[in-house]
């Protein structure tokens, strides 16, 4: 099973995300992320026994994180992948979050990725560069308070991301 880590926005704030989603595309083509996978990752698990899922849920469901707020007010482009993605200059608190995340992870015998954690929203993938400043400026912040334990599934229109365990409130 393929998992992950991730912040998940509210439903009001994935909706705005989804809509710059859209904005991008236009500029950029590419294949666009649907709302419903629109996430920050924390940690990427890769595959997972099964036996390993019901112990990740339980160890991630007996956690609290710290609350924390995240402004996102750029854009963004990672070359190779072609992905166009939304972010800002990673809050102490997000980058400890995610750093304290990937040793509890380590210490129950999970390696985790990435080691460099840039903090971003994916909206397209395969897409061009943006062509100077044709994006529209963004300005989104972004309460947290809890994470997800997220099962990513093949289908015939792409991934389809399941949370299967929450942090506790």
């Amino acid at each position: 099973m393929r998992l992950f880590l991730a912040l998940v926005p509210p439903p009001a704030l994935r909706r705005r995300f989804g809509e710059l989603a859209d904005t991008a595309h236009a500029h950029c083509r590419g294949r666009r992320v649907p709302d419903d996978n629109l996430h920050l990752t924390l940690a990427f698990l890769g595959e997972q026994p099964a036996q390993r899922v019901e112990q990740l849920a339980n160890w991630l469901s007996s956690m609290r994180i710290v609350p924390g707020q995240w402004r996102l007010d750029r854009w963004g482009h990672f070359a190779g992948p072609g992905i166009v993605w939304i972010g800002g200059e990673p809050e102490s608190p997000l980058v400890q979050l995610q750093q304290s995340l990937r040793e509890e992870l380590e210490a129950i015998g999970i390696a985790s990725q990435p080691r460099r954690f840039t903090p971003h929203v994916t909206l397209l993938r395969r897409a061009e560069q943006p062509p100077g400043p044709s994006l529209p400026d963004v300005a989104e912040d972004w309460s947290y308070t809890r994470a997800a334990l997220v099962l990513s599934e093949p289908t015939d229109q792409g991934s389809r991301y399941t949370p299967l365990a929450w942090t506790r409130a």
